[in-house]
């Protein structure tokens, strides 16, 4: 119903903010990381009206792309907006897509309320449709010629921002062996020096 709204933020509190818009206060729940990136004066939300029968709350987000991943998030079952808003909390867009393809639970577990279970579900649920996202480049699904756990740790490096040709130099002396998880880690250690 409502794409953004643009108006002048009036207040922030714990979860959610005020954008007054032609003397409207309308109150939008939001991310922490949203929050952080706000300051005083003309704001452009990206909203979503979620409606069910006994409430209608709005949910906004500086970027797009967050709002993506809150409307992803929220298509996996058991995962409600007070969820997803949590994980949203803990991590960027770009890190959830990472955490998703390298099946990091970790990472989707620091959120408040989230379980192992749960990141294990959104996981599941969410690999395939991330894939298919702008955040991930297209070229991700052939981004390498490894057809082991590297070839995935290429990709997720991609997502990072690194390109094909670094990522997949950085990974190749990685033992092919180790978890996705892993090589990730050991590929950044050398894409750092």
């Amino acid at each position: 119903m409502y794409c953004y709204i643009k108006g002048e933020l009036v207040l922030k509190k714990d979860n959610y903010i005020i954008v007054d818009n032609n003397g409207i206060g309308y109150k939008i729940f939001t991310s922490a990381s949203t929050m952080e990136t706000l300051r005083e004066g003309k704001v452009t939300i990206y909203t979503y009206l979620y409606v069910r029968e006994d409430t209608q709350d709005l949910f906004g987000f500086a970027t797009n792309e967050e709002l993506s991943m809150f409307l992803h998030l929220i298509s996996v079952s058991g995962v409600g907006p007070k969820a997803a808003l949590a994980i949203l909390s803990v991590t960027t867009p770009e890190k959830f897509a990472l955490a998703v393809i390298t099946s990091d639970t970790k990472t989707i577990t620091k959120a408040q309320g989230v379980g192992p279970k749960l990141a294990q579900r959104v996981i599941l649920e969410l690999k395939d449709k991330l894939k298919n996202e702008d955040m991930i480049p297209p070229e991700v699904e052939e981004s390498t010629d490894f057809t082991d756990n590297r070839g995935e740790a290429v990709s997720a490096l991609m997502v990072l921002g690194y390109a094909q040709k670094d990522a997949a130099s950085a990974v190749g002396g990685v033992d092919p062996t180790l978890e996705t998880e892993e090589i990730v880690k050991r590929a950044l250690k050398n894409l750092m020096r």
